[in-house]
This record gives C-alpha cells, sequence and structure tokens, in this order.
C-alpha cells in the first residue's frame, strides 16, 4: 500500500484531496516559487509544481506517492500571483472585474520511478465589481494567500462570478477529476 504525500500548506487542496477518499499525510516545505520570466504565463503553474516535487525526490520512498500542485490567474498574459499587500489584492481585483481570466493548476504526481503532470485550465468570468464591493471583501475575507486575490468558494464568487468553463475545483485550487485519475494510475 503506498502513502500519498501532499506538499501544500493549503488548507482548499487537503479539503479537496480528503473529499475524493484518500488517505494522505501533508509534508511542508518552503520552496522558491520564482518564475523565469522566460517561462510563458501558461507553463508557470505546472513549472512551479514540478519545482515544489524536485525538492522531495531524493527523500520519496518506494511506498510513497507525492502530490505537488501550484495555481496561477491569468489575465492577459499575465500572472496574478498571490498580492503581497491589501492594495495589490484591490488592484487584482479591479483588473478583474468585468472581465474573464484563466485559472491553471499544474500537477505532479510523482513516486521513486514515475512521474505523471498534467496542467488543466479553467476559464472565470466576473461580472462588474463596485469598488465598495471589493472594499468588503478585503475587510472580511483572506485574499493574501490566494492567486488573484480571490476564493471562488468565498463571497466574492458566489456574488459576482457569472461564468464558469471548466473545472470549479481546478479554481479552488485542485483539478480533482484529474489528480483522482492521476493517483488511481500511478498506484496500479
Amino acid at each position: 500500500m503506498k502513502k500519498i504525500i501532499l506538499a501544500s500548506a493549503s488548507p482548499r487542496r487537503k479539503e479537496l484531496l480528503s473529499a475524493l477518499g484518500f488517505d494522505f499525510e501533508i509534508r511542508i516545505r518552503d520552496i522558491d516559487e520564482t518564475c523565469p520570466d522566460s517561462i510563458p504565463a501558461v507553463d508557470r503553474a505546472i513549472w512551479i509544481a514540478n519545482k515544489k516535487a524536485e525538492a522531495w525526490r531524493d527523500e520519496l520512498k518506494e511506498n510513497e506517492i507525492l502530490l505537488c500542485a501550484d495555481t496561477v490567474v491569468v489575465l492577459d498574459d499575465h500572472v496574478l500571483n498571490k498580492p503581497v499587500s491589501i492594495e495589490d489584492a484591490f488592484n487584482m481585483l479591479m483588473a478583474l472585474s468585468g472581465k474573464t481570466h484563466s485559472v491553471i493548476t499544474g500537477v505532479v504526481v510523482e513516486t521513486k520511478n514515475r512521474t505523471v503532470k498534467a496542467s488543466v485550465k479553467t476559464l472565470v468570468t466576473f461580472n462588474e465589481i463596485p469598488v465598495a464591493s471589493i472594499k468588503y471583501y478585503l475587510d472580511q475575507f483572506k485574499p493574501l494567500d490566494k492567486a488573484g486575490a480571490y476564493g471562488i468558494q468565498e463571497w466574492i464568487g458566489h456574488a459576482y462570478v457569472s461564468e464558469i468553463t471548466g473545472s470549479y475545483n481546478n479554481v479552488v485550487g485542485l483539478p480533482t477529476h484529474e489528480v483522482y485519475a492521476m493517483l488511481k494510475d500511478i498506484m496500479n
């Protein structure tokens, strides 16, 4: 029986992986997620997820499966990472207001002798978000730990997301359909 290791501090990824019915252990390590400018925006999530996996490769045991993921928000070929301040979060939400953007999650699942990778893209459209609503969201929720400064599962997602094309769970932080298939495949 293989042991799944989720290399993520994200409470959303923990919740989604639990919902899939897998038993797993969480291991966290600080990783420099700086991505070279030469990596296109659409490839950054899988590049960073692979970088996270590299940090654990030498320590992975025969009976372990490592799961690493990274999510980026892309608007007009520009990556909106986790905001560095409330002002940064405000500017991100203003930029997303009334527009469609991409949420891309890169996933790496690996054992000692096999690696499976996937990149999943979801399109999200926000209606126009009034300044007062953005300020309310920033006051009441915690946008600083979320790519693009928002959680789709939170108030702003319920109130202002008008359309989603693709996986909702991908926007939350883990494309569960793909992850389930990847884990089942690598366990065989």
